[in-house]
């Protein structure tokens, strides 16, 4: 399994938005993605985040790359995600 792909649903580990999931939309580069909650799903805005920040979970949905909030909004809820996103996660401590 991939751990950093597009679909992969992560929690952010670091941040204010620390505890809550996130999807990968995009790979920046080998230390940065891009991540969307979507905002009015789980609370986490679009934005760059360090691979290292991010724990994956083994949850993929199937978007395109560089997807808009909308379809991946609606990717969860064809794929029955939405109530699991909407929930926070307690971040794992880290060293």
């Amino acid at each position: 399994m991939p751990a950093i792909e597009i679909g992969r649903i992560c929690v952010k580990l670091a941040g204010r938005e620390a505890g809550k999931k996130c999807i990968i939309v995009d790979i920046i580069d080998r230390n940065f993605v891009l991540v969307t909650g979507p905002k009015k799903v789980s609370g986490v805005k679009r934005r760059r985040a360090n691979i290292n920040h991010l724990e994956p979970l083994q949850e993929k949905i199937e978007i395109k790359r560089g997807a808009t909030d909308e379809e991946v909004e609606n990717a969860l809820k064809t794929s029955g995600k939405l109530e699991f996103m909407a929930e926070p996660v307690k971040p794992a401590l880290t060293a």
